[in-house]
This record gives C-alpha cells, structure tokens and sequence, in this order.
C-alpha cells in the first residue's frame, strides 16, 4: 500500500485534496505575498535587535549616557524594543486584513464550492470517472 493510498484512506472518501490546494497557483501567490512581508520585517527587526545586543556588549560608554534624570541610552533603546515589536504587530495586522485575509477568503471559499459541488454529485449518483480509472 503507498502512502498517499494510506493518506487517502485515513482522510476518508470525502476529505478535500489538501495537497492539491496547496500546490495550487491561489496557495502558492498567498504563500508569496505573506513571505514577502515576513522575511524582510523579520530580518529587519533582527539586525534592530543585534545592533542593541552590540551597543550593549561593546558600547558601553554610549549606553550609559544619561538621557534625562537616571534614564540612559541603553535603558531607552532596551524600551524601543519593545515599540518596534508592537508596531511590527500593528503593521502586520493591518497587511494581513488588507492583503492576506481576501485571498485567503477567496481561496477558502472556492474550496468549499468543490466540496460542496462533490457532495451534491455524490448525492446524486453521478461519481465522476477519475484519470486513469478505467469504467
């Protein structure tokens, strides 16, 4: 018995074919626009977070300027972290509602037209022939 046979078999007869959602172009493109925002705001804030681990590290003198009162460079710098993550949250959020959700939706509701369709053929008698199945 192959293993997608076995994969098959453990989704069940009506399962949707996940796989070929996922290697469909829709998947694919949504796959793209969600790296294309992801990798670089990641790497983006990583080489943020290293330059603050450097000046931390090396940079002492730098770090331990005194702002105003007993608030130093170093301490304001350790907070922007922390405003640099929730805004990067905010972004995402914002590109995801705009950009990533309709695909997504789209993607999502044509897949429950299939499976509905399937559903409504299958009730009906009709099981269309599969590729290479033989009548």
């Amino acid at each position: 018995m192959s293993t997608e046979t076995e994969r098959v078999e453990a989704a069940g007869p009506d399962a949707p074919d996940f796989l070929a959602v996922q290697n469909s172009p829709e998947f694919q493109d949504l796959k793209r626009k969600q790296r294309r925002f992801i990798f670089p705001v990641a790497m983006g804030f990583l080489a943020w977070y290293g330059l603050y681990m450097y000046l931390a590290a090396y940079a002492h003198d730098f770090m331990s300027i005194r702002v105003f009162g007993n608030i130093t460079s170093g301490l304001l710098f350790g907070l922007l972290q922390f405003v640099t993550t929730f805004i990067i949250t905010l972004v995402y959020v914002s590109y995801a509602n705009r950009v990533l959700d309709p695909a997504a939706e789209k993607l999502r509701n044509a897949l429950e037209r299939r499976i509905d369709d399937e559903a409504a053929l299958e009730g009906s008698g009709f099981r269309p022939q599969t590729p290479g199945e033989k009548s």
